[in-house]
């Protein structure tokens, strides 16, 4: 009984630590963006961007794992729901709708 729920307890946190991974590669995903747009060199900003990204997030994965393919899995489940962490409290609308509200929409 007590391997279940030691095992049961393993895969909430991989499955949190996922959504933590996801959280930071997306949330640095969407700040490359926001930034490479006006930069000087959105080349070089992109590559660096992509190569520190995946970096954690292997590294993440790696650590998280321990050896065990349930916990990898369990991670890459919450990895991308990591992508949208507030689609459930703000779900998206039309941009038209917004523009009303005056929001910019970019």
């Amino acid at each position: 009984m007590n391997e279940i729920l030691a095992l049961i307890l393993a895969l909430i946190l991989s499955l949190l630590a996922g959504v933590l991974l996801g959280t930071i590669f997306f949330g640095g995903l969407w700040w490359t963006i926001r930034k490479g747009i006006s930069s000087k060199q959105p080349a070089a900003l992109f590559f660096f961007s992509l190569l520190l990204r995946t970096s954690i997030a292997l590294t993440g994965f790696y650590v998280v794992a321990r050896g065990d393919w349930r916990r990898v899995l369990a991670g890459l489940v919450g990895f991308f729901p990591g992508a949208h962490p507030g689609d459930l409290a703000y779900p998206h609308t039309d941009c038209k709708d917004r523009v009303k509200e005056g929001a910019d929409c970019r």
